[in-house]
């Protein structure tokens, strides 16, 4: 149990959640919460339509404390019950004595309230509450705590996973992911695992010079049997940091895959990896939707081509209604600069998203050319230079992290170097 006198501190926290914190989704479980004002039935609602609870079944009512004891005098309670009390300490407790006494074992309290006192919320946590919010609350300060609670005894920590997808073919939509995942692994020293899901015509495998005999297929085809020992067999080593689950790149059988098809693998890794890179293929299913919803980072690469922009409008919008309460995807403008041919100016993305490219990446053939036929990566290639340093750039955004500086050699390094050998 946290320690009591954390309470204000860590509420004033809870009062302002970033959009960007990796939060668990939560598991398939009832939840219903009694509110006594709008503002917090407002939240709770809101959270419905949040990615993460897409799997928890939850019912708002109003009425408070007394009005879960009239409805579970008659109705088992549910796996998460949230009560929000304006009214003073000792009628609260009161409420929740005799509530106790309807509550089945494995229910699980949430308390929301006014009252800042850490006196108050030992006196709960004698009673079997499992978390207080300090109101007013918003959407993501009840996901969060409500996550806490099924994410595991000592679990602070769950894997990020970012989808990567192109506004239409042949932007370079998995070159980005190849190179993202391998800049994430190596600069960012992060355990990593990119994740083929173009299960037909995959290119990780051959980006990356490897030629698994199993991959991601041989998961989504037994569902039954995933667990975190079958997805580590079948994950390929690229180096001391990245790992590979690769697309069987095959058409010995047809991909028609149901909406919840990569749920149970993604959900294994992100107990044991801290980074999930997701390549995607250039669709728009039911499952495709599903995973770029569900990611806790989009990337979208476009091309500056007319294509491109009304493709990116359109998944801009689509993403934000279904992500209300994720930070909007990051842009990727590619294959910038390309010769005699007409490009449309990287500001009209600005103008229209309303939000400025995370990176733009210039045309280079020779460097991306000999990466892609060498199975290297670019930052294998060339160590320095512009586009290994966007990719390094990019790799400390999108985990939320600050620059790292580089300390610049002296012209003088060499002769230092000699007189230490000497």
């Amino acid at each position: 149990m946290r320690e009591a006198l954390d309470l204000a501190a860590s509420q004033q926290e809870t009062e302002s959640v970033d959009p960007g914190t990796v939060i668990a989704p939560l598991p398939r479980i009832s939840v219903q919460a009694f509110c006594e004002t709008q503002a917090v039935a407002d939240a709770v609602e809101a959270s419905i339509l949040d990615r993460r609870m897409a799997r928890a079944h939850v019912k708002v009512h109003m009425g408070g404390a007394p009005a879960a004891l009239a409805a579970y005098r008659s109705a088992p309670t549910p796996n998460l019950l949230m009560l929000e009390s304006g009214s003073d300490a000792g009628q609260m407790l009161a409420h929740l004595d005799q509530l106790a006494e309807l509550c089945d074992a494995a229910t699980r309290v949430i308390v929301a309230g006014p009252i800042n006192d850490v006196g108050f919320y030992r006196e709960l946590t004698r009673r079997g509450v499992s978390d207080y919010l300090l109101t007013p609350i918003g959407p993501l300060d009840f996901i969060r705590t409500a996550s806490a609670l099924y994410t595991g005894e000592g679990v602070d920590v769950v894997g990020r996973t970012i989808a990567v997808i192109g506004t239409k073919g042949g932007v370079g939509a998995s070159t980005i992911a190849h190179n993202l995942a391998w800049a994430i692994s190596s600069a960012q020293k992060v355990n990593t695992v990119i994740v083929d899901l173009d299960l037909g015509f995959g290119t990780a495998a051959l980006d990356f010079d490897q030629d698994p005999p199993q991959g991601v297929a041989d998961a989504v085809f037994a569902p039954d049997r995933i667990d975190a020992n079958l997805v580590d067999r079948l994950l390929a080593k690229c180096s001391d940091n990245l790992s590979l689950l690769a697309a069987p790149a095959m058409l010995d059988r047809v991909y028609d895959l149901q909406e919840t098809a990569f749920d149970a693998v993604i959900d294994v890794l992100r107990t044991s990896t801290p980074c999930i890179v997701l390549d995607m293929p250039h669709l728009w299913t039911s499952w495709a939707r599903r995973v770029a919803v569900s990611a806790d980072e989009v990337i979208i690469v476009a091309e500056p081509d007319l294509a491109s922009f009304r493709n990116v409008k359109n998944m801009f919008v689509a993403l934000k209604q279904a992500r209300p309460n994720d930070r909007p995807p990051k842009l990727i403008v590619n294959k910038v600069g390309m010769v005699k041919r007409p490009e449309l100016p990287i500001g009209d993305f600005s103008k229209v998203l309303e939000i400025e490219p995370s990176a733009t990446i210039p045309f280079d053939a020779a460097l991306f050319g000999s990466a892609l036929n060498n199975g290297r990566m670019i930052m294998e290639i060339q160590a320095n230079g512009k586009v290994p340093e966007i990719f390094d750039q990019l790799a400390t955004a999108t985990l939320g992290r600050q620059p790292i500086v580089k300390n610049k050699s002296s012209i003088l390094a060499p002769l230092f170097k000699k007189l230490r050998r000497a």
